[in-house]
């Protein structure tokens, strides 16, 4: 039976005595595990953070794009649409 655990990867660094120990101290009065534990978590939401808020700026100029390239080159009117037109007109003339 193989068991569902996922790939691991390793991530080094070097850091300044001080800053290892500040950021232990953020870690133990946050309630983390560990350093590693405390480093990973506020890793991981600030890059979620940065992604989302990218992707969403992406998003936005991708529908910027597209509401643009139908102001300045509406598709003609459906014929649907121009059923509703000639309703909508003889209503109007109907109550003037």
């Amino acid at each position: 039976m193989k068991s569902a655990i996922s790939e691991q990867a390793r991530f080094d660094t070097r850091l300044p005595k001080e800053l290892k120990l500040y950021m232990e101290r953020a870690a133990y009065l946050g309630g983390y595990r560990n350093l590693t534990d405390f480093i990973l978590r506020t890793a991981q939401e600030k890059a979620k953070e940065i992604i989302d808020e990218k992707e969403q700026v992406i998003a936005s100029e991708k529908d910027s794009e597209i509401f643009f390239e139908a102001i300045t080159n509406p598709a003609p009117p459906s014929e649907t649409l121009k059923a509703a037109a000639e309703d909508y007109k003889s209503f109007i003339s109907e109550s003037e």
